[in-house]
């Protein structure tokens, strides 16, 4: 049961009460932004809530135990508010949302209903729709590790070890124009092709300024010293000329790569030994090799 205060309590009991829903996003980046369904801006939590946001309550799933609950709050996107490339910039993913009922005439009446987790987004003809996840949901998620013959890391953490900020396997770029689906970059002179994909590109500069993306393709331009590269998103919004990025080095997770591009076999976090399936279900008939020898040269 929510513990709200005794005040607000008092003022739930009459028989006509002047209530309202006010939401409180923090944002990954530090960023705090307050919005309400009143007509008037509102403080709660010395975070100012603006009216007029287009922000409604849709229907909540609760229940007891574990399972995850999940509510979904609808909303009209805003330059001053919330806007579409702020969405597509990643800069709402995991942001945290406080739901709080708020007495809008005696605005200190304020009780904390819910906290939740941004999950899906859906932006439709200027709204978007945004998936509230209960704290609870993250027992969802899958815990523990899985032995794999690629390795489980992610390239530059505590377990891979890996300097990503090593001569060669990092670089700084500068956007010169963007179409079509991929951005032209200069700064990335000695690299062959692919050599970044799957690479983390953080934006330094830029409307992105602070978010990544994930390189999905990288070969040479049409016009010397420049690079052309595509990213794991739909769409590039935001990305103008101008805008400077860091690259670190992508790493594709099987041994070799590990061995031959990085040289950081030791630290393989893999079990590239591991038997398929057909090598496990297979048997002795005279024409196969078993001979012993290793998976991996």
């Amino acid at each position: 049961m929510t513990a709200l205060p005794q005040s607000l309590r008092d003022h739930l009991a009459q028989d006509v009460t002047s209530v309202c829903f006010c939401w409180i996003v923090r944002r990954m980046d530090g960023t705090v932004q307050g919005f309400t369904d009143h007509d008037r801006a509102l403080t709660v939590d010395s975070v100012i809530c603006e009216p007029a946001s287009g922000f409604v309550a849709g229907a909540i799933e609760s229940g007891l135990g574990f399972a995850g609950d999940t509510a979904e709050v609808a909303g009209a996107l805003s330059s001053d508010a919330i806007s579409d490339s702020d969405i597509e910039a990643g800069k709402y993913d995991g942001a945290a949302v406080e739901q709080w009922l708020v007495n809008w005439a005696e605005p200190d009446e304020a009780g904390l209903l819910k906290r939740h987790v941004i999950g899906e987004i859906r932006r439709i003809d200027g709204a978007f729709r945004v998936e509230l996840r209960s704290l609870s949901a993250k027992l969802d998620e899958r815990r523990g590790r899985s032995f794999l013959r690629r390795c489980d890391a992610d390239l530059g953490d505590a377990r891979c070890g890996f300097d990503t900020n090593a001569p060669g396997f990092s670089a700084t770029g500068t956007v010169v124009s963007v179409g079509g689906g991929q951005m032209v970059a200069t700064g990335l002179e000695g690299y062959e092709d692919g050599w970044f994909v799957l690479g983390r590109l953080t934006w330094t500069s830029g409307a992105r300024a602070g978010t990544a993306a994930t390189v999905a393709a990288m070969r040479q331009g049409s016009v010397a010293g420049e690079h052309v590269l595509g990213l794991f998103e739909p769409e590039l919004a935001g990305i103008a000329a101008g805008d400077m990025f860091t690259l670190a080095s992508g790493c594709d997770k099987p041994f070799e790569t590990c061995r031959a591009k990085f040289a950081n076999g030791l630290n393989f976090r893999g079990f590239p030994h591991i038997p398929g399936n057909d090598l496990a279900l297979n048997y002795a008939d005279g024409e196969g090799d078993f001979d012993g020898s290793p998976l991996v040269p």
